[in-house]
């Protein structure tokens, strides 16, 4: 007898997306998370009465029930909501020649670009535009509707015939990536750079390594929707997911770190756990980055041998340091929460320390933190290769995250008397708490030169969600990823009630 329908490793929000999905899809299941909090990269943490968000922090249409957010449509189909705080502008981007405030409006966008370049700024807007062309087309099917299987075929030809015409004159952009779209329209280098910046932010890579689709989302949305603040930060988001996963009758085990997923006879049979006990499920989905998935939980004999070998290939994005700080807020009126500082303007923005994220949530939510405090999260890319525990790495620890304390300076500059508590993670960190494979942002996996495979794998009843799956990276993505998967393991009558 299975114990299951299906079992999830791990709690990211494509695993919470998937399990809880198939919960209101009326089936068994079971969410095993090896940490004690649930959310992997998305999780929040409390230390010292701040409350931290531990990766993303940037979120549009979550408030809005007509959204083309992924995560908003789950929300609705799990009954669930959250409560949001709008805002704009974003925040700031500050370049070693200025800043620039970043607005959701798209005309006070376009003006405060105008003051550093009026003709970038006019090439821009049609820059812009061709990605509104082709987020409208797109717009017209929600994530909702998609699957990975031939049932998607009908579904699109029966319920959204007047979408798919309507897609085709942008079939072209589909495919292509922003770059190839900038190189049309755009030639000045200070928005090249920025559009860089912007498809980076989004995807780990600059735009001729970001697909099309990526960008025009995010133009859309938040040119389109509100720009908003979850109250409670991200762990508000998981809490909510977590919820509608219970309250359709999905289980999630904290603390539950998976050694094995069972294959028996070619077929996914369930998982062993750590401790040794066996679950049992037809159906596994693996929410665990590809190199995690077939180098430590299945046995290499599981995967045809080409296969695996050529799944494993691909590249991976740096990790990363981060710097969470809970600070003394006197004086500091006005201040904006999202900021993104390039420290040197001819050196790529790529380059790990070079661009610097910063969230200051407790602009907006000041629950996060004690009265007249701020609590801030600051990260920035930095490679695996050379981190190990031992002699030296406290003082490595402080050297690499200098470049974090400097952005945060140009913000805040007497931050460092303002310290009253201080975390610095690092590659390790993350690889340790998130079990990532080097504690990876995630594939790189570069427009034009590769996909994003769907959730099926060679293994019968074994799938993958999250930012190793299709659509890839980012929370919209790995939301989508998780409907895929879910609508995927059920008949298309299933799925279309919920539409």
């Amino acid at each position: 007898m299975q114990d299951f329908d299906a079992i999830v490793i791990g709690s990211g929000i494509g695993g919470l997306v998937a399990g809880s999905m198939l919960s209101r899809y009326g089936k068994r299941v079971l969410v095993c998370e090896s940490h004690t909090i649930a959310g992997g990269a998305a999780h929040s943490f409390s230390r010292g009465g701040f409350h931290f968000d531990s990766g993303p922090s940037f979120y549009c249409g979550l408030s809005d029930s007509q959204s083309l957010n992924p995560l908003r449509q789950v929300l609705n189909v799990l009954e669930e909501s959250i409560a949001v705080i709008a805002y704009d502008p974003l925040g700031h981007y500050h370049f070693p020649e200025g800043s620039l405030p970043v607005y959701a409006n798209a005309r006070n966008y376009l003006d405060a670009v105008a003051k550093f370049t009026p003709q970038g700024a006019i090439e821009l807007q049609q820059f812009q535009q061709n990605l509104l062309v082709l987020y409208e087309a797109l717009r017209g099917i929600p994530a909702l509707a998609l699957r990975s299987d031939w049932q998607l075929i009908p579904v699109l030809l029966s319920r959204y015939s007047p979408a798919l015409l309507k897609l085709l004159p942008s079939l072209g952009a589909i495919a292509s990536s922003a770059g190839t779209l900038m190189d049309r329209d755009v030639r000045d280098p200070w928005v090249r750079r920025l559009i860089d910046l912007e498809c980076f932010l989004l995807s780990g890579l600059k735009a001729h390594e970001t697909v099309a689709p990526e960008i025009a989302f995010m133009i859309g949305e938040r040119s389109r929707v509100a720009i908003e603040y979850p109250v409670g930060g991200s762990g508000a988001i998981v809490d909510a997911l977590v919820r509608g996963l219970q309250r359709w009758g999905g289980k999630l085990r904290l603390g539950t770190p998976v050694e094995q997923i069972l294959v028996e006879s070619g077929k996914t049979a369930g998982i062993r756990l750590q401790n040794g006990e066996i679950i049992r499920a037809p159906i596994v989905i693996s929410n665990a980055t590809v190199w995690d998935t077939y180098t430590k939980l299945l046995r290499p004999e599981d995967l045809p041998a080409s296969y695996r070998k050529t799944a494993l290939s691909v590249p991976a994005v740096d990790s990363f340091m981060h710097l969470h700080l809970g600070i003394k807020a006197e004086k500091l009126e006005g201040l904006t929460g999202h900021h993104v500082v390039v420290h040197d303007s001819k050196i790529d923005i790529t380059v790990p320390g070079n661009t610097c994220m910063i969230s200051i949530p407790t602009v907006w939510d000041k629950t996060l933190a004690p009265p007249g405090h701020h609590a801030i999260h600051a990260y920035t890319l930095e490679p695996y290769a050379g981190w190990e525990y031992g002699g030296g790495y406290q003082e490595k620890k402080q050297g690499r995250s200098q470049s974090l304390f400097k952005a945060l300076e140009k913000i805040i500059p007497d931050l460092r008397s303002r310290i009253v508590l201080e975390s610095i993670g690092t590659p390790l960190t993350h690889a340790r708490y998130l079990r990532r494979y080097q504690g990876t942002y995630g594939p790189a996996i570069a427009a034009g030169k590769g996909t994003f495979p769907g959730p099926q794998t060679p293994v019968k009843g074994l799938y993958r969600v999250g930012d190793s799956t299709m659509p890839g990276i980012g929370v919209p993505a790995v939301a989508a990823s998780g409907i895929l998967c879910a609508n995927t393991l059920v008949n298309s009558d299933v799925t279309a009630q919920f539409l």
